[in-house]
């Protein structure tokens, strides 16, 4: 009788084991289908984007300026300023380095 009644814990067991396994075996496949599909279109995208940016560089290269743009020169000095900095070295000092 104790060997009877173990087998037919074993196959409820089983009966409500192997149900639920398939369950998750099937959810998991399902995610990871989603999950390597959604990795294949941001491949595809990042080949698209690498091949609009090598277009880019080759239209800006053939149509672009040939010359760089020209070098602005800096701003005037300022005299007061240039004095007033003169002024604050003879009373303190020069600066410490």
């Amino acid at each position: 009788m104790r060997v009877l009644w173990m087998l037919i814990k074993i196959i409820v067991g089983l009966a409500i084991a192997i149900p639920l396994g398939v369950l998750a075996l099937a959810l998991t496949l399902g995610l990871v289908g989603t999950l390597v599909g959604i990795a294949i279109l941001v491949l595809k995208l990042a080949c698209v984007g690498l091949l609009g940016y090598g277009l880019y560089r080759v239209a800006r290269l053939a149509f672009g300026p040939s010359k760089p743009p020209p070098v602005r020169e800096l701003p005037p000095v300022d005299k007061y300023y240039e004095a007033a900095m003169r002024e604050l070295d003879s009373e303190l000092g020069p600066p410490v380095r």
